[in-house]
């Protein structure tokens, strides 16, 4: 969702292209060809807005009914909005401020938390692997907050001043709430809690902040190219009031209203692997407005990497196992080699 992956230096990284926010501010007449998509213009959207992603109380969640609701959402959507989740208020408010504030520093401010060659952390865009594919019409900041003894500093914005803490106490605020649904999802796949939640106490965290400009020609560009999340689990906020979240479901693309202070929650390529098709990463993608910027933030969760990615012994008793296992290190390695391209990259797993 507004996706993410795992990422240490030497892993690969990003060609660097020009920022999408500066660009917009020239106001051009004609955008860049590379930024073009005509396709788009043909994709169906759904106009039912009674049509929307399942809503779960986390507060009920200790009840059979509640988390029955959670497997359906899980196993029928691959996405669903969860309230009551125990993340203050104070935290989430603060998190959206200074990321706005950041992204209306000058661009030689925010350009020194720029990407690097061969990393995918800090300030830029991510899966450009060709000088001549399609470009999104969005920068992002994205960083790894987790495990803590890896944090690359070098990458996290001094300005606004607050940041860095910030962006500490929600990075752990959000680990909390997406172990206690590991254990609950655990629960609904049929194996044991401790240990597929031990697979994420330690595992890697990366935060992306989205800023997606407006542009004249909206119905023309994409924000965020469609594709399923390579990870296990992404919590998601908006971060002002423009909506441009959309999931694909029975071959149409779904615009997500979301709740004021739910999290968006979904199943990544890594939870599919794991619940051996049981639950499925859903394509999503993020549509542009002609008139107004969109800003969220998307949290994404995935084991420690010394785990083995691959279906769980226990989900696989009842069925043979319909996907590959590989080094979670080998499967990072694949997944920032590849451009945003719905779900190939889940393809290539497949047995």
């Amino acid at each position: 969702m507004e996706t993410g992956v795992i990422n240490r230096e030497g892993f690969g990284g990003s060609i660097p292209v020009e920022k999408v926010q500066a660009l917009a501010s020239k106001n051009l007449k004609d955008i860049p060809s590379r930024y073009i998509r005509p396709e788009v213009e043909f994709d169906v959207v759904s106009i039912d807005e009674s049509y929307q992603i399942p809503v779960i109380d986390m507060s009920k969640l200790g009840h059979d009914d509640e988390q029955q609701k959670l497997h359906l959402a899980c196993k029928d959507w691959g996405f669903f909005q969860l309230i009551n989740h125990g993340v203050g208020d104070e935290v989430i408010d603060k998190m959206k401020i200074d990321i706005q504030e950041f992204f209306e520093l000058p661009l030689n401010e925010k350009l020194a938390c720029a990407q690097l060659p061969n990393n995918i952390e800090g300030y830029g865009q991510a899966f450009v692997v060709s000088e001549d594919q399609k470009l999104d019409w969005g920068d992002m900041l994205f960083l790894l907050p987790r495990p803590v003894p890896l944090r690359n500093m070098r990458f996290w914005p001094t300005i606004p001043p607050s940041f860095r803490e910030t962006l500490d106490k929600y990075s752990m605020a959000l680990q909390k709430v997406a172990i206690r649904l590991m254990r609950l999802i655990a629960k609904n796949l049929g194996t044991d809690l401790e240990t597929f939640a031990s697979f994420f106490e330690d595992g890697t965290q990366g935060i992306r902040m989205n800023y997606y400009p407006p542009c004249a020609q909206a119905s023309k560009v994409i924000g965020l190219a469609p594709h399923s999340d390579s990870t296990a689990l992404t919590l998601l906020i908006q971060v002002n009031e423009v909506e441009g979240l959309q999931i694909k479901k029975n071959g149409k693309w779904i615009p997500v209203k979301p709740i004021s202070g739910a999290f968006i929650i979904n199943i990544g390529d890594v939870m599919e692997i794991m619940s051996n098709g049981e639950y499925k990463s859903i394509e999503h993608r993020a549509v542009v407005n002609p008139n107004k910027e969109r800003l969220s933030i998307a949290a994404f969760h995935s084991p420690n990497i010394s785990t083995m990615i691959g279906p769980l012994p226990d989900v696989v008793k009842a069925k043979e196992a319909g996907y590959r296992t590989m080094p979670h290190e080998e499967f990072v390695r694949l997944t920032i080699s590849s451009k945003l391209d719905g779900k190939g990259l889940l393809d290539q797993m497949k047995l």
